[in-house]
């Protein structure tokens, strides 16, 4: 059930509203809009009595919900979503944001080096792993703590915002620490524990897409930490398992238009992980803004071939400069720019 309140509510009217709604039992979840707020209700277990709240001051509907996804629905909030990460770095809205930088974070000089060169490329956010969910338990795991002190370094020298993974409660409670975003990985998608962890912090959180999972099962994963109160979520499509064998994972542009369709949350593209394939990261990144995805998200490293983690996807300074060349130019055909 949605609570529609009425254009002139005041915040007195809804901050009753919302009393209403938690002596009923349910929790509330108000979401200002453009020209009104919509409240959304959760922990109900069947129909919510909408009688009791259509007559209270400043209320304009009652609306029931059809889809299993409740706060992260268009139905709640009509434009999109707009996650302010401070500094002036914004993700949704009319401009797209970059995040680049290694798989993994390997040294201080290492991090720098690939931070002063996205940033003068234009690239707003800084992604690199401390912690690293491998397939093999005898691949590179990051360097945990010392990895996030070295991406607050990285911050302070380069203005970076910092975005990277926490793969357990422990290490989000650090990340939360240390980072601008938590990241949840495609692996932990539905980690339900971590994702209601991560709905409690008090940093935005970037959720990945699960290796096979499907759209309901993605915004549901979104609605996990949205129903702990964290309505700051960046969903990003990074590529699902399929048969084909050209390419790492198989990237799904079309659920960009679909996600904006259904959701009012903002979606980035991760090409880097979605192809697996050097080659194949630039012209990815150019059909991803086509579609229009709200930014991206790419693994740059200075020498590949001697990266600890994932080199042969990770792009050269060099071509991460073209690639911001080519998406200045597509964007404003959407009527969208470059941060």
């Amino acid at each position: 059930m949605l609570v529609l309140m009425k254009a002139g509510a005041t915040e007195a009217q809804i901050r009753e509203v919302c009393r209403k709604i938690e002596e009923m039992g349910y929790k509330a979840h108000p979401i200002p809009g453009a020209t009104r707020t919509a409240i959304g209700i959760t922990g109900n277990q069947g129909p919510v009595e909408a009688a009791l709240l259509d007559d209270m001051p400043g209320v304009g509907e009652c609306v029931p919900v059809s889809k299993p996804y409740k706060l992260v629905a268009r139905e709640l909030k009509e434009e999109g979503t707009i996650v302010d990460l401070g500094g002036g770095v914004l993700v949704g809205g009319n401009d797209l944001v970059v995040a680049a930088g290694p798989c993994a974070i390997e040294s201080l000089e290492q991090a720098l080096t690939i931070a002063r060169s996205v940033r003068a490329a234009g690239a707003r956010l800084f992604r690199g792993g401390a912690y690293k969910p491998r397939t093999s338990p005898y691949s590179f795991q990051g360097l945990g703590e010392e990895g996030l002190r070295i991406l607050s370094e990285v911050r302070s020298e380069a203005g970076l915002k910092i975005v990277t993974e926490a793969v357990d409660r422990e290490s989000l409670d650090l990340v939360e620490r240390y980072a601008d975003v938590i990241q949840i990985g495609a692996r932990n998608m539905q980690n339900f524990s971590l994702l209601k962890a991560a709905g409690r912090a008090k940093k935005p959180v970037l959720l990945k897409r699960g290796l096979s999972a499907t759209l309901d099962e993605f915004l549901m994963a979104a609605e996990y930490i949205m129903a702990e109160g964290n309505y700051r979520i960046i969903l990003c499509e990074r590529g699902v398992r399929t048969f084909a064998d050209h390419t790492r994972n198989t990237l799904d542009l079309s659920v960009v238009p679909a996600v904006h369709r259904l959701s009012h949350l903002p979606i980035i593209v991760d090409p880097s992980h979605g192809t697996g394939r050097r080659e194949k990261v630039l012209p990815l990144s150019r059909a991803a803004v086509a579609v229009g995805a709200d930014g991206l998200i790419i693994e740059v490293h200075h020498k590949p071939d001697q990266a600890l983690s994932d080199g042969h996807q990770s792009i050269f300074p060099s071509q991460f400069e073209h690639l911001m060349r080519d998406v200045r130019q597509i964007a404003p055909v959407l009527g969208r720019s470059i941060q």
